[in-house]
């Protein structure tokens, strides 16, 4: 119970990944703000909390927008008086090659997978600081820091990420803002079966690519996010943590 009496939000609730974060800080005590643009799917993991007895509301909110952003950070601080736990976790995957790749998903890609932080953090540091202190976990991948060949909008704004959280760790550790940064490889999220179905390719497949024998899953993910949030990681500040299970980029 790491997180009792405490706040998190976490972007991109209602896929793999972010259902799975939700999950894992409410089962260990947080009252998790479910934020993403699809308001169903948010309602969806925020109900699945509280039919197990922890505390979760859905927010459904366009991160893509600076005024979507500062609307969560607003209702948070204006219902929950306090924010403890900021996962940046919301992103989008826009296939291609700089000459495949339309102006319009470049532009979108910058908005939700590296703006949406600009505006959130920026809203919420000032009641961490007067708070003293909070933890910040954003979602880059491991291809922000090793690319995939023809995902450049998506291998870009996942290397900004980092850099954004290094950035940030930097100039607000001595405020006791912790900020770190998960980078996952292939986990298995509706996202991913997505792209698999459409490369003609499918789990098993990727699964040997893997030395540790299979790709991720949401949950360890997860797993490795409470961490960084927890106190237990009370001095890791500007870290990139890729997860990956030994694999190189494919």
């Amino acid at each position: 119970m790491r997180f009792t009496n405490r706040t998190a939000i976490v972007t991109g609730a209602a896929g793999g990944i972010g259902s799975a974060i939700c999950q894992r800080l409410a089962q260990e005590g947080a009252a998790v703000v479910v934020c993403d643009v699809n308001a169903e799917g948010a309602e969806v993991t925020a109900a699945s909390i509280r039919s197990t007895g922890g505390t979760a509301r859905a927010f459904a909110s366009d991160i893509a927008t600076p005024e979507g952003c500062r609307a969560i950070i607003a209702d948070v601080l204006a219902r929950e008086g306090r924010i403890d736990v900021l996962c940046n976790n919301a992103g989008i995957n826009r296939r291609g090659n700089l000459l495949a790749i339309s102006e319009d998903d470049w532009r979108l890609s910058f908005a939700v997978n590296l703006d949406a932080m600009f505006h959130l953090c920026r809203a919420a540091l000032p009641a961490m600081i007067e708070a003293g202190g909070g933890a910040i976990v954003n979602t880059a991948s491991q291809w922000g820091l090793h690319p995939a060949p023809n995902h450049i909008a998506y291998n870009v704004t996942k290397a900004a990420v980092a850099s954004f959280t290094q950035n940030l760790a930097r100039d607000y550790a001595p405020q006791k803002i912790r900020v770190n940064a998960v980078c996952p490889g292939e986990i298995h999220t509706p996202m991913l079966e997505a792209g698999v179905k459409r490369s003609g390719r499918t789990i098993a497949d990727l699964d040997r690519l893997v030395p540790f024998g299979r790709i991720g899953k949401p949950e360890e993910v997860a797993a490795l996010v409470a961490f960084l949030a927890s106190d237990e990681a009370a001095f890791m500040c500007g870290s990139l943590v890729e997860i990956t299970g030994a694999q190189a980029v494919a």
